[in-house]
C-alpha cells in the first residue's frame, strides 16, 4: 500500500496537519471536524491495492473500474456518494518534440478527495504545494482541490499549444523554403505532427462539457461560490480548444501544400525527362534510317552526305532544346 500512496494529509482551515497514519482513521477524523478534509494521492494503484481504498471511501464500482483501467476520456460523473472527474494532462517533451499524455482521476466526496494519477503528465505535486502555500484557497475544501487541479491542467494546455506552434513554424519553413530539410521525411514529420494534434484534441475537446457543468449550479459536492472560478477555467479551455483547432487546420494546409509541391516537382521531372527523350529520339530516328542499308539513297555517294546528316541531327536537337527551354521544360 505505501508504494501507491504518494501523499495523505488532513487539512484544517486550509492548513496541513498531522493525522493518523492509517487513512481509514484519518478519514474518520476529518469527518468529525466540519472544517477539515482528507486528501489522499495515489499513483497507478493495482486492483488489489485500490480495493481497500474504494471500500473505505464508498466509491462507486464503475468509477473504480475507470480509475484502474485508465485510458478514459475526460468526463464528469455524479454518483450517490461522490463526484468522479477524469482529466488528461499533457506534457511537452523538448528532446523528442512530442507530447506525452497522462491521466488524473479525482473522487470528490464528503470531507475527502482521492486523486489517482496515471503516467507522468500529472501536475499534482506542484498543485498540492501551491495550495498548501495558499490556505485561504485551500480552506474551501475538496472544491478548491478540484479547481486547482483543473486550472493547472488547462493552463498547461495553452503552454503546450504554444510549443506546438513553434514546431509547426519549423515544418512550414521546410515546406515553403526551397532546399531546406529532407523532403523525403517532410511528409512523415507532418503526419507525425498531425497525430500529436489529434492526441491533444482527445484531451481538450471532451473536457469542455464537464467544465461547463462545473461552471453552472447543481453539481453535488461543489460549492456554488466556486462557479466563477470554474467559468474562468472553462474560458481558458475554450482558448486551448481554439488553439488546437487552429493547429489542426494549419497542419492540414501545410500537408496539402507539401503534396501539391511534390506533384509540381514530379510534373517538372516528367517534362524534363520527356524533353530529353524527344531530343534523343531525333538522332536515333535519323541514324536508324541510314542503318537500314538501302542502296538507292543518292546522298550516300556524295562527299557532303555524312556531314549533312550530322548537321541535320545537331540542328534538330538544338532546335528542340531551344523550344523546350523557352517553354520552361528544361
Amino acid at each position: 500500500m505505501p508504494a501507491m500512496i504518494v501523499d495523505c494529509a488532513i487539512y484544517r482551515e486550509g492548513r496541513r496537519t498531522e493525522g493518523p497514519q492509517d487513512f481509514s482513521d484519518a478519514l474518520e477524523e476529518a469527518r468529525a471536524d466540519a472544517d477539515a478534509f482528507l486528501w489522499i494521492g495515489l499513483h497507478e494503484p493495482t486492483e488489489r491495492e485500490f480495493d481497500h481504498v474504494s471500500a473505505e471511501f464508498g466509491l462507486h464500482p464503475l468509477a473504480v473500474e475507470d480509475a484502474l483501467k485508465a485510458h478514459q476520456r475526460p468526463k464528469l460523473e455524479v454518483y450517490d456518494d461522490s463526484l468522479f472527474v477524469v482529466l488528461k494532462p499533457i506534457v511537452y517533451n523538448d528532446d523528442a518534440d512530442t507530447i506525452i499524455s497522462g491521466e488524473v482521476m479525482l473522487f470528490i466526496g464528503d470531507s475527502f478527495v482521492v486523486t489517482v494519477r496515471h503516467g507522468e503528465g500529472a501536475p499534482l505535486a506542484a498543485v498540492r504545494r501551491r495550495l498548501e502555500a495558499e490556505p485561504e484557497v485551500l480552506k474551501h475544501g475538496p472544491t478548491a482541490v478540484l479547481y486547482a487541479v483543473s486550472d493547472a491542467v488547462v493552463d498547461h494546455y495553452i503552454e503546450v499549444a504554444a510549443e506546438l506552434h513553434l514546431d509547426l513554424d519549423v515544418l512550414e519553413e521546410e515546406v515553403f523554403e526551397p532546399g531546406r530539410g529532407d523532403s523525403r521525411n517532410t511528409a512523415a514529420r507532418i503526419y507525425s505532427f498531425k497525430r500529436q494534434v489529434l492526441e491533444f484534441r482527445r484531451a481538450t475537446v471532451p473536457l469542455a462539457v464537464p467544465m461547463n457543468r462545473l461552471a453552472n449550479a447543481g453539481v453535488p459536492f461543489v460549492h456554488e461560490e466556486a462557479q466563477p472560478f470554474f467559468r474562468d477555467v472553462s474560458d481558458h479551455l475554450t482558448r486551448a480548444n481554439e488553439n488546437v483547432d487552429g493547429l489542426d487546420r494549419l497542419v492540414s494546409d501545410v500537408l496539402a501544400a507539401h503534396l501539391a509541391q511534390t506533384g509540381v516537382r514530379q510534373n517538372d521531372d516528367m517534362r524534363k525527362i520527356s524533353a530529353w527523350a524527344a531530343m534523343a529520339a531525333v538522332p536515333t530516328m535519323v541514324a536508324g534510317v541510314y542503318g537500314m542499308n538501302f542502296e538507292h539513297m543518292w546522298e550516300l555517294r556524295q562527299p557532303w552526305g555524312y556531314p549533312a546528316v550530322i548537321v541535320l541531327m545537331v540542328g534538330a536537337v538544338y532546335g528542340l532544346y531551344r523550344l523546350f527551354k523557352r517553354r520552361g521544360w528544361l
